[in-house]
């Protein structure tokens, strides 16, 4: 393992654990459901943003360090004759990219770490934080769907 690659695995372990620290929600916050969703914007901000910028245009922070440039994710629904393309989106982001499908492997698997948001409260069930994932994941493909250039 190199020492960019090196740099790139700690870029994205650190970006990964300082969200999944940054979720737990605050003592005054505890009136939320366990559950809550929030907004796809932001989400976008949280999960999304250092990699692929605040304008999704792949320009983001922590960019430079890694070894394959994020998408540009404003362009989704050009690359796809002009329709965002809901099914493949969900799909990465709750299973991951694959070795090729996105570009690269590097991407993190959003789903079991959207999955993870939830295990800190004991309410939910297997069943209900499957459906939180998925609203989750559904807000965010919503908010790319707003970035996406004419």
């Amino acid at each position: 393992m190199g020492p960019r690659h090196l740099l790139s695995a700690s870029t994205l372990f650190l970006i990964a654990s300082g969200v999944l620290s940054q979720t737990r929600p605050p003592s005054q916050q505890s009136e939320l459901p366990p559950t809550f969703v929030p907004s796809g914007e932001r989400m976008y901000k949280q999960f999304c943003a250092a990699c692929h910028g605040s304008d999704g245009k792949g320009h983001g922070p922590a960019a430079s360090s890694l070894k394959i440039s994020p998408s540009d994710l404003t362009t989704l629904a050009k690359r796809y004759k002009g329709k965002f393309p809901y099914n493949y989106v969900s799909s990465v982001l709750h299973f991951g990219p694959g070795v090729s499908a996105h570009g690269s492997s590097a991407m993190p698997t959003w789903g079991p770490i959207f999955e993870r948001l939830d295990e800190h409260s004991k309410g939910p069930s297997p069943v209900t934080r499957e459906i939180a994932v998925r609203d989750r994941i559904q807000n965010l493909c919503d908010y790319l769907v707003s970035l996406q250039t004419k």
